[in-house]
């Protein structure tokens, strides 16, 4: 008997997402334990270029996954949630891009905003998704393309601005 796979979904694409941000996260931490300029320029590079995924992320879930899960699924305490954690992630996202020094505290931002990120992740990957997925009025599947289009999209306009 062969086992059906789903076909990725909205969540699937979201959650690989976070896949990659989370590798990002503990690749920064490796960086920490050298105290070189090259690997502080590293910390910075890569640092950067969490702001931008988190960013995209954010955005391409509050324009179009959010709205339209808010509008499938009764209970939206969760969505709440999310969009109040977004708003702590953006501050520390806005703080770390202003930073001039990559020094302790910086590292500090960077490790909260990974631990922010790990709970967030949590909550959508174990509550949001399965409930997102239940709900029928949702097609996650065509969402996925529109999500994905949309982030292309903006990491375009990402690169325009660098």
């Amino acid at each position: 008997m062969t086992v059906k796979r789903a076909a990725p979904d909205a969540c699937s694409l979201l959650d690989t997402d976070h896949k990659n941000v989370k590798k990002m996260f503990s690749a920064y931490e490796e960086l920490t334990s050298s105290k070189s300029a090259s690997a502080r320029n590293k910390r910075r590079d890569l640092a950067m270029q969490i702001c931008i995924e988190l960013t995209i992320h954010t955005q391409i879930e509050e324009e179009i996954f959010y709205p339209a899960v808010r509008e499938a699924i009764k209970d939206t305490d969760l969505l709440d949630e999310a969009n109040v954690e977004h708003a702590s992630a953006k501050d520390l996202i806005a703080q770390l891009q202003d930073a001039t020094e990559v020094d302790d505290m910086f590292d500090a931002k960077v490790k909260v905003l990974g631990e922010y990120i790990d709970h967030h992740v949590k909550e959508e990957r174990n509550e949001l998704f399965p409930k997102a997925r239940a709900a029928r009025k949702l097609d996650l599947v065509a969402m996925r393309e529109t999500l994905a289009a949309r982030k292309e999209e903006l990491m375009a306009e990402m690169a325009v601005m660098a």
